[in-house]
């Protein structure tokens, strides 16, 4: 799931992009922006532990031709350090995947936005009990800025659509889902110094393996997906981009530059999901728009700078 090591073997072609933390997580972004409207528009065809076990068991086959040289080489490594692995597979990729599936059955999608804008201070949290890391003032400065920039492009501008949210079940489950994946976040810091393609193979091949039993029961308990064009779209999106891709520029990122500075990037994903709906769906472009922008971008320049002391 991490991109590479800090230091070891990248290819050629691919070495200065391995090193772009920023750029990495506005792909990871982007692509989980695109999943958020997958899900959506696939809550109620495909059960939601069925999306994420076939995308992280796709996932897994896609990159295993990939990984198989590194994961044999890494394996001893892997193995004394299996509990942190696990861990890892469980939280970021069974546990908050399948969450995120049954809360979009369950809720709005700006619910779930407004909610995914605590993620920095939730792993900012972790960090504290975790590693003992805490913010500097300009981090949370810039995470604050981000968050404000957020509510302004998902209310519209409007604060007064903010008392108008109801929070339901949904809600409920995306916030579990929200505090297991920033604990992911931080953990990733913890990983062994392998390979990324061998973190990537192991979590997604772990990750999937753990649904098995949940999959099972939900055949026997759910009716089962149709075979139809729209839903094996979804699985293949679902599994190239903000799986594979984007775990790999995530994890990458966060360990160029740790946890706390990447975590604004969070307030990205409803930003390009906007972007998005400009672009597919013909929303027109307003005002508040570009501020939330402008707000959101400020505020991730602001929490991600490197700071002379801290």
């Amino acid at each position: 799931m991490s991109a590479s090591d800090s230091t070891t073997s990248t290819p050629a072609a691919g070495s200065w992009i391995a090193n772009q933390p920023y750029l990495l997580l506005c792909i990871t972004a982007t692509c989980w922006a695109g999943n958020a409207i997958v899900g959506r528009l696939a809550a109620g065809h495909i059960p939601p532990v069925t999306l994420s076990f076939l995308r992280w068991s796709a996932a897994f086959l896609i990159i295993l031709p990939f990984a198989w040289k590194h994961l044999v080489r890494d394996w001893p490594v892997i193995r004394n350090n299996l509990g942190i692995m696990v861990l890892m597979s469980i939280t970021g990729i069974s546990a908050f995947n399948t969450l995120q599936y049954w809360a979009l059955e369950h809720t709005q999608a700006l619910n779930t936005l407004l909610l995914q804008s605590a993620a920095p201070l939730v792993v900012a949290l972790w960090s504290l009990i975790l590693l003992g890391a805490r913010l500097t003032l300009a981090q949370l400065f810039g995470v604050l800025l981000s968050l404000a920039g957020v509510l302004v492009i998902l209310l519209h501008g409007d604060l007064t659509t903010l008392s108008k949210i109801e929070f339901n079940k949904g809600d409920l489950i995306f916030i579990v889902a929200l505090v297991i994946f920033a604990l992911y976040s931080v953990l990733t810091l913890k990983r062994p110094n392998i390979h990324g393609l061998s973190v990537a193979a192991f979590t997604f091949g772990c990750g999937a393996l753990v649904l098995i039993p949940l999959y099972i029961w939900e055949l026997g308990a759910r009716p089962v997906m149709q075979l139809t064009t729209n839903n094996l779209l979804s699985l293949f999106y679902v599994a190239v981009f903000p799986s594979t891709l984007a775990y790999l520029c995530f994890n990458r990122g966060v360990q160029l530059i740790g946890a706390n500075r990447a975590a604004p990037f969070f307030h990205m994903v409803p930003v390009f999901g906007t972007i998005m709906s400009i672009v597919f769906i013909g929303e027109h472009p307003q005002a508040f728009h570009f501020i939330g922008f402008a707000l959101v971008l400020a505020g991730v320049f602001a929490a991600s700078r490197r700071q002379s002391a801290a």
